[in-house]
């Protein structure tokens, strides 16, 4: 073998096979300064469960890529894969991926995984899914899988921003599900979204957990208290929210689960850098 070939073999056997794959962007919107979503090409061996994460990101400017984990807001029967995002200015990955354009392009893992699945979940009547910010990625996943109104009588989003504006992609999402060809049918009477507002005026005000624990979430709902018996909840968001939702959930005597050991509720946080 010549020292050319004899290369080669070497370089080739160097070759990570989990390395990221490089996707085209295929469209981004912005909704304020510091929220924007992007979707890009979907390889066709890239399998996941809807509301898994996955590491997302940009070469450096050394050549070795930089990347975030980040929750895929588009279903798994998608053809292509969409991601929501906040902007941190000083962030090393989302104050370079904010200026992404069609055409560009982006790493994608290889290895989804992630708590907010079904399959970590007890069997139940209502599944609550509580989100602050870009914690609602992974929802805007779940609720646009039919398995989700196949187990759950009644699905009930929750979101939580500072300001209205931030609160323009769950709306979207969830008012053009009606006429979504594969769960258009399901969510009628099923998904319902409640949002709120920490720092304008709003129809409800507040954080989630204060909604939670003063029992105005259940009241203007229209619903009972959290029940063990027949409640489920998924959580995602700032790990304060998070901690400080796990705590209601625990109170009103649900038990965390996970992949491993299915239960009433599970957590992730949300993703940014």
């Amino acid at each position: 073998m010549s020292a050319d070939a004899t290369g080669a073999a070497t370089g080739a056997a160097r070759v990570n096979p989990n390395a990221p794959t490089e996707e085209t962007v295929l469209s981004v919107e912005h909704y304020t300064d510091r929220l924007f979503r992007f979707r890009i090409t979907r390889p066709r061996s890239f399998r996941f469960r809807s509301g898994e994460f996955v590491m997302i990101g940009l070469p450096k400017e050394d050549g070795r890529p930089l990347l975030r984990a980040y929750s895929i807001a588009s279903p798994a029967w998608d053809e292509e894969l969409e991601f929501y995002s906040i902007k941190v200015p000083d962030g090393p990955l989302t104050s370079r991926l904010c200026h992404i354009q069609p055409g560009d392009k982006v790493l994608l893992g290889k290895k989804p995984t992630g708590t907010l699945v079904l399959d970590a979940l007890l069997p139940g009547k209502r599944l609550y899914m509580f989100s602050t910010g870009t914690g609602f990625a992974p929802f805007a996943s779940l609720v646009r899988d039919p398995e989700t109104y196949e187990r759950y009588d009644e699905v009930i989003v929750t979101h939580t921003c500072r300001e209205v504006a931030e609160l323009t992609y769950s709306h979207n999402l969830v008012a053009d599900l009606i006429n979504d060809p594969l769960v258009g049918e399901m969510v009628e009477g099923k998904l319902r979204l409640y949002t709120s507002c920490t720092r304008e005026p709003h129809e409800h005000q507040g954080r989630i957990t204060d909604l939670i624990g003063s029992g105005k979430l259940f009241e203007d709902l229209g619903v009972t208290p959290l029940d063990p018996t027949t409640d489920r909840g998924m959580i995602c968001g700032s790990m304060e929210m998070i901690q400080d939702t796990k705590a209601r959930m625990i109170k009103a005597g649900l038990t965390e689960g996970s992949n491993a050991a299915p239960a009433e509720f599970v957590i992730e946080k949300a993703f940014a850098g």
